[in-house]
Order: C-alpha cells, then sequence, then structure tokens
C-alpha cells in the first residue's frame, strides 16, 4: 500500500476518533499514534487531519450545500469524515489532482463504509467537483 493511501487511512481513523469523541486533533493525534505497532504517523496523515480540523466548518458547508436532501450531522460518521477529507484535498491542496481525491475517496467508502457508501460519496463529490471554479479561493481562508 502506498504512503498517502496509508496516510489517508490514518487520517480517517483519526478523524472518525475525533468526531466519536469530541476531541481535538492534539488530543487524537498521539492516542492514534500510540496504537501503531512500531510504526509512526506520516507527515501526510497530520497534515490532513490538521487541515481538515482547521477548515472543519467551511468544508461542511460545501458539504452541505452540494448534498441533497442530507444533513451533516446524519450522515454516516464514516461517509461524513471521507468527504471531509477529500473536500479538503479538492480545496486545499492543488499538488494532488481532483482525480485522485475522488478515486481516494471512493476506494475508502468502499473499504470503510457501508455497501452504498462508494456511490453516495462519488455523487457529492462529483458535484463539489464540478463547481470547484465557483467556490471561492481557499487560499485566503
Amino acid at each position: 500500500m502506498g504512503a498517502r493511501r496509508k496516510s489517508r487511512e490514518h487520517a480517517l481513523q483519526i478523524l472518525y476518533q475525533m468526531d466519536i469523541n469530541r476531541i481535538k486533533a492534539e488530543e487524537a493525534l498521539p492516542l492514534f499514534a500510540s496504537l501503531l505497532d512500531r510504526e509512526e504517523l506520516l507527515p501526510f496523515t497530520k497534515e490532513l487531519v490538521l487541515g481538515v480540523e482547521k477548515h472543519k466548518e467551511f468544508i461542511d458547508t460545501i458539504i452541505r450545500d452540494h448534498s441533497e436532501n442530507w444533513r451533516i450531522d446524519r450522515m454516516a460518521i464514516v461517509d461524513r469524515n471521507i468527504l471531509r477529507l477529500a473536500v479538503f484535498e479538492l480545496l486545499f491542496r492543488k499538488d494532488i489532482p481532483p482525480k485522485v481525491t475522488l478515486n481516494e475517496a471512493i476506494d475508502l467508502g468502499k473499504k470503510f463504509g457501508a455497501q452504498d457508501s462508494g456511490s453516495f460519496i462519488n455523487g457529492i463529490l462529483d458535484s463539489v467537483h464540478q463547481d470547484l471554479a465557483t467556490i471561492q479561493d481557499c487560499e485566503h481562508i
């Protein structure tokens, strides 16, 4: 498994932990790292978790605006956090091609989510991706 994919999986697990336990990244990152057996958190994992945490309110607004008939608090926790990761990458990580972000998010949904998670995530992210040009310049948020 590639380092970026492993980082995304770890980031998803940490964001899930933060969501369930209502804790901040500064507490969740060391807790998760302590569970790893001779592995360390990859820098990309920390970048993702801290980035999602920093921009969570804005990211959630984007998700909310692109998810018809779904309140963000009613989404499955796994799906919600995969969407947060992917929207963060789409908006703030210009070094990652959108197609890579979309594919990785769908794969995470298939691996960690429910049976329909992949298509649910794909639908919302496709809508976000189509509107990227109209979403305000995220470099200054």
